[in-house]
């Protein structure tokens, strides 16, 4: 009964050898993108990242289609279904595939915003590769993100027989 359930239950870890941490990534990507995804509803985030968006060439038409707080609610829809997607992946082997791609497209936008959004680099400390407290150092977590992300996705591959 107990490889029956981890056949079913635990697709893309597979819980033996290397592969096990992975379960940690992916629930750990499921908290966040929920806690973000439900901030995103709320004035004080839409604000917060109004910013990043407007200055972003894959995220400005937002605000012009949306409005600030509409543009954040897209993005919070679309996070929680990365969600989603990502909890049932731990079941379904495409969904965990289509979750782990969508959070690896969301950490690989975030991170274009280091050269797209003014202020994240210090001019006063001569620029890149300094980082501004606010802006820069939030962003740059993002970076491990994008591993955990492109980590889950390569898991989530479909062995090839030979």
């Amino acid at each position: 009964m107990d490889s029956f359930l981890q056949s079913r239950f635990i697709v893309a870890e597979r819980n033996s050898g290397s592969m096990s941490g992975l379960a940690l990534l992916r629930w750990s990507l499921v908290v966040i993108f929920i806690w973000f995804g439900c901030m995103k509803f709320t004035s004080y985030e839409a604000h917060g990242i109004a910013g990043l968006i407007a200055n972003s060439p894959f995220m400005s038409w937002l605000h012009v289609l949306f409005g600030i707080q509409g543009g954040a609610r897209v993005v919070g829809a679309l996070e929680l279904a990365t969600a989603a997607a990502l909890i049932f992946g731990a079941f379904v082997p495409a969904l965990s595939a289509l979750g782990a791609a969508m959070s690896t497209a969301t950490y690989t936008i975030t991170l274009s915003f280091f050269v797209t959004t003014p202020g994240v680099f210090v001019p006063s400390l001569g620029g890149f590769p300094a980082i501004s407290g606010d802006i820069g150092q939030f962003l740059l977590k993002d970076l491990v993100l994008l591993a955990a992300s492109v980590t889950l996705l390569l898991a989530s591959r479909v062995p090839v027989s030979k």
